[in-house]
């Protein structure tokens, strides 16, 4: 390893960033094509997933790609799909040397790509960036080894640690405008965004992507709404994105049939003894409605469900600087701040205005 294959990759990274919410259910991978120091073909995956990253960066850099590295985060997939190899194409291009961040886990490619590259006689160096690479491939990873989406679960709170008001309480309002922002963003690198039918009801919350540029970036809105209460004015339902409301299978035929009416998905899951959704059967339905990355801003009920059953993947904590000073709903209470420190790590604090943002991620055993 040098430190230019380092510096590359990174910027191969932040280039296959721009895909992540775009492509599922394959991976939003980042490519680079560098020869002598400059680079001469840039590629991600694209919206619906395809073409890959690959092909679009050996284009760009047409006659240039031979003799040259190609930085990948992702290593090239080696099987027949709705598209020819990746592994093929680098071949064919004349690529002389492969850096890899990391293996692809899916069982179809499972270093086989880097072996048909070996074979073909380019040098393949892996694992630079590879710690990166993780974090922003985990959708695709949780996909083809859990057989269910990666979640992100957002919580905002005050400096006391509040996330929310009693009952019949006016809302009470955290995040600050730039904190807000950073959601946003966040929402459109996602394929979907969940709440429960508790912070639909209190709220009343678009979940959409309101930012400059991006009013065609909206995630799929999901509602856990065990009894189908959604009001048919939510604002959610406006009919600028797809909306999948999970309702229980003894929820009220009437109100699933008017949701249905509108054109909104409506899937059924089979209620818990406690009359709550099976949050493990709802992983599953994402699953298979081809979503790979959800992002929850489900209240802390629902957030400490989650955390419980071991369906948290990542977790960003917004905490504003001003304290709320009474009664008020805690944004993780003792059980679940006890399981963050068991089964989490931090990896990112910054300023996001007067808030403060802390990302955490999953410890693997």
């Amino acid at each position: 390893m040098n430190g230019l294959d380092e510096r590359f990759m990174q910027a191969a990274l932040a280039y296959g960033r721009r895909g992540l919410g775009r492509t599922a259910t394959n991976p939003s991978v980042g490519a680079l094509v560098v020869k002598d120091g400059v680079i001469t073909g840039r590629g991600f995956t694209q919206s619906g997933g395809r073409p890959h990253a690959e092909p679009v960066a050996l284009a760009e850099a047409g006659a240039q790609a031979r003799g040259a590295t190609l930085y990948v985060t992702l290593e090239p997939c080696s099987h027949h799909g709705k598209t020819p190899p990746c592994a093929e194409a680098i071949i064919a291009a004349g690529i002389a040397r492969v850096v890899s961040a990391m293996p692809d886990p899916d069982t179809r490619v499972s270093g086989r790509g880097h072996a048909l590259l070996r074979a073909a006689g380019i040098e393949v160096v892996t694992g630079i960036g590879a710690e990166q690479a993780q974090r922003d491939h985990r959708g695709h990873i949780c996909r083809v080894t859990r057989q269910r989406p990666m979640l992100t679960l957002k919580l905002a709170r005050t400096a006391d640690g509040f996330a929310g008001a009693l009952a019949g309480q006016p809302r009470l309002m955290i995040s600050g405008p730039a904190a807000m922002g950073r959601t946003h963003m966040l929402r459109a690198m996602h394929d979907g965004v969940m709440v429960g039918i508790g912070t639909a009801l209190a709220d009343d919350p678009q979940l959409s992507v309101r930012l400059p540029g991006m009013a065609d970036n909206q995630p799929m809105r999901i509602v856990l709404d065990a009894q189908a209460r959604l009001p048919q004015k939510a604002r959610l339902a406006d009919g600028t994105a797809e909306v999948l409301l999970l309702c229980a299978t003894n929820a009220p035929p009437d109100s699933i049939a008017l949701w249905q009416a509108r054109g909104v998905s409506v899937a059924p899951v089979a209620p818990g003894r406690d009359g709550q959704l099976d949050l493990a059967a709802i992983m599953a339905i994402l699953y298979r409605h081809g979503l790979s990355r959800v992002f929850c801003e489900g209240g802390p009920r629902l957030a400490q469900s989650l955390l419980a059953q071991g369906l948290v993947d990542d977790l960003l904590l917004v905490t504003n600087q001003q304290f709320h000073g009474g009664a008020g709903l805690a944004a993780l209470d003792t059980r679940a701040l006890a399981l963050v420190a068991r089964d989490f790590r931090r990896y990112q604090q910054s300023r996001c205005g007067d808030d403060l943002l802390e990302a955490f991620e999953r410890k693997e055993n």
